[in-house]
Formats: C-alpha cells, structure tokens, sequence
C-alpha cells in the first residue's frame, strides 16, 4: 500500500460539508421539513449520475435549482445520491441528483447555506468551499414548481434586552463581504414566491487556512 504524500484536508471538509446534505435530506425524508425549513438545491445537470428527462435537459443543459418546500414527493436518499419528484410546467419528473453534483443547498429559513465552486479554470484543481449565510442562493436555471406539503409548526424564542443599541441593518449591509458577493452573482435569481431571506452572507471560506 502507497502511502499518500499529504492529507488533503480540504477534499474531507467538502466530503464532510455534503455528508451535511445527505443528513438533512435524509431526516426529511424520514420525518418531512420541520417547521419553517425548505431548501434551494443547485446542481451541475451534466455531472455523472444526474437524471433528468430530455426537456428539462435540453432547458437546462448546465445547471439548475430545485426548491423542496410545499410540493414535492417521494424524496429518497442514500449514500451518494437523492431522488425527488417535482412539476415543472404542472408535468410530474422524477429527478436522480448525486451529492457530488450539487453546488449549492440553502435553506432561507435559518439562514444557513453552503456552497462548492470549482476553481477559476474548468476541471482545474479541488472545489473551493464556502459556508454562505445570510443570502438566498442563485442558479442559472431556476426550478419549477417543487411538491409535499411541509410540516407546520410555530416557535419563538424569548428576547433578550440587548446591552447596546444595534447597528442600522444599512450600515451591516455594507460590511458584506465581496467574496460572497462574487460567489453568489455566478447563480441568477431563482424565481420563488416566497419573501426572500434578509441580506448580509456571512462567508467562511477555506482558502483563508491555506498556506500562502
């Protein structure tokens, strides 16, 4: 046995990252989206072991975002991949998205996301992964409309007397940072009538541990 020559840290933290997409999609598929919880899911269409029927291929040739919130059903999830079914344009598809495909799954009701983005060139070096927090992910196809109704249920935490005035959400908003920014602006909006989460991502990158 050849022993590796260094430990790719940050091949495990994306295994580990999308091992959190597994799980939540899993517990949804067990038990259903818990109160307020749905998610934005953007995928690479052309990527090994994707399924889609011929006309969504042909609409989205590279990439698309589906949203598991009020409509979807039998949501199945194994070790390397899920499956779902959706209506698009009020016709039924069954889709098959491996976790290695996906680049990027939110979930605007925390809001907490993450992201993988292959490097500058194509296919050149490891996905470069972020935690994105804050902002409603885009993708250049948008979705459908996604079916099964969520869970409802109703919470509320007790506030507590801040210390000190809060900052205008103006002035937060301008503290963003650009990578973010960047990063979010390669995905156009997915259209969804749902009231979009507040702005402000917090990013969390990898490439801050790397050795310069």
């Amino acid at each position: 046995m050849t022993a590796e020559r260094e430990i790719d840290y940050e091949a495990l933290a994306q295994s580990a990252m999308r091992g959190i997409v597994r799980t939540v999609l899993a517990r949804v598929a067990k038990s259903g989206l818990p109160g307020e919880h749905h998610f934005y899911i953007a995928f690479k269409t052309g990527a090994p072991g994707v399924v889609l029927s011929k006309r969504l291929k042909e609409r989205y040739p590279e990439e698309m975002t589906v949203v598991l919130q009020h409509r979807f059903w039998d949501l199945l999830v194994n070790d390397v991949r899920f499956e779902v079914k959706l209506t698009f344009d009020s016709i039924p598809e069954r889709l098959v998205v491996p976790f290695a495909a996906i680049k990027v799954f939110f979930d605007p009701s925390v809001p907490y996301g993450l992201q993988f983005d292959e490097g500058e060139g194509e296919g050149a070096g490891p996905l470069h992964l972020s935690a994105v927090q804050g902002e409603t992910p885009h993708a250049d196809a948008g979705a459908g409309e996604p079916l099964k109704a969520s869970t409802n249920s109703e919470g509320s935490r007790a506030e507590k007397k801040p210390r000190a005035a809060r900052r205008p959400q103006s002035e937060k908003s301008a503290e963003r940072p650009a990578a973010a920014d960047k990063a979010l602006a390669k995905h156009p909006a997915v259209k969804s009538s749902e009231p979009g989460p507040p702005a402000g991502p917090k990013v969390v990158s990898i490439d801050a541990f790397r050795k310069k």
